[in-house]
């Protein structure tokens, strides 16, 4: 009788013990997807802010290249992903960030996205909601001139956007392109057009560039972004802030950037010099693409690199 009690407490000592172990490694189990799912949010999100980012192309401005419906991946690493200082950026309207360190800064004919600086048409700032894909042309330091409707930079003999159109461009009729169409500033007085550009100063971090009356309709828009200070002509003087000034030294990089489809793209030429703090990254390869009309999939395009 003793040894079938013994024997019956033995039982069921061993089955809550079973149950409980069952139950830990149901809870190790939880807890250890749990710790996954955590794991590959970090992960995705750090990929995202710190590495890649992909874009829809929704116009032909950069064909051949890119075409409408091309969806892209971008770089972060170049040149280096951006750090906003303020987490209540959006609610305070502090934009203020930090790049940190890339691979390598941009170069000529990178194809580059970002924030497009000039939703207000006279006033250069960014605009988190619009994103533009162009190709680099010209860097801090280079001297940038468009000599019949082809793209130059003093010193630089390399090809720079795409030949081809730029050749197409050069053979139409001076008269088919309107004066002043560097018009960021209406009242310009060079007579430039997409056919003969500059030349052009592209300036760079710590550049000390003298400025006058006549340049300042080119870097006005610049110096009022970097110091928050309106820039005024007045008694053929320069005035930044009510003090008179003859140089500035600028803070931080600009580019030249262009379309490659030259005769139907709003880019620099038109608006003026991209900042460096608003450049997201280098794209490098077409992740997929869908044709816009039929919306069928372009499968020729996926995984082109750039």
């Amino acid at each position: 009788m003793w040894k079938k009690q013994k024997k019956k407490i033995h039982w069921e000592r061993c089955k809550r013990l079973k149950k409980g172990t069952k139950l830990r490694r149901i809870l190790l189990n939880i807890f250890g997807w749990f710790l996954f799912l955590i794991f590959a949010l970090m992960f995705g999100i750090s990929l995202r802010v710190f590495l890649l980012a992909k874009f829809l192309i929704p116009t032909w401005s950069m064909s051949p290249t890119l075409i409408a419906g091309d969806v892209i991946l971008v770089n972060k690493m170049i040149p280096g992903p951006r750090i906003f200082k303020s987490w209540d950026f959006l609610k305070n309207g502090d934009f203020s960030m930090k790049r940190l360190k890339g691979y390598r800064k941009v170069q000529r004919n990178d194809v580059i996205v970002f924030n497009f600086p000039y939703s207000n048409w006279y006033k250069l700032e960014l605009d988190f909601n619009v994103f533009y894909a162009k190709r680099c042309i010209a860097i801090p330091g280079d001297t940038f001139l468009i000599d019949n409707g082809m793209y130059r930079v003093k010193n630089v003999f390399d090809t720079l956007g795409h030949y081809a159109n730029q050749k197409t461009l050069s053979e139409m009729e001076p008269q088919a392109f309107p004066p002043h169409i560097y018009n960021c500033f209406p009242d310009t007085v060079y007579g430039w057009n997409i056919l003969n550009f500059g030349p052009f100063y592209i300036p760079g971090e710590n550049d000390t560039v003298a400025i006058d009356t006549m340049n300042i309709r080119l870097y006005r828009q610049l110096i009022e972004y970097e110091t928050q200070q309106p820039v005024e002509v007045k008694d053929r003087k320069v005035f930044i802030a009510d003090k008179s000034a003859n140089e500035y030294v600028f803070q931080q990089n600009y580019y030249f950037v262009a379309g490659d489809h030259v005769r139907d793209s709003r880019d620099s030429r038109y608006w003026g010099l991209l900042p460096e703090d608003h450049i997201v990254g280098k794209a490098f390869i077409i992740w997929k693409s869908k044709d816009r009309t039929t919306g069928k999939r372009q499968w020729n395009r996926f995984f082109r690199t750039l």
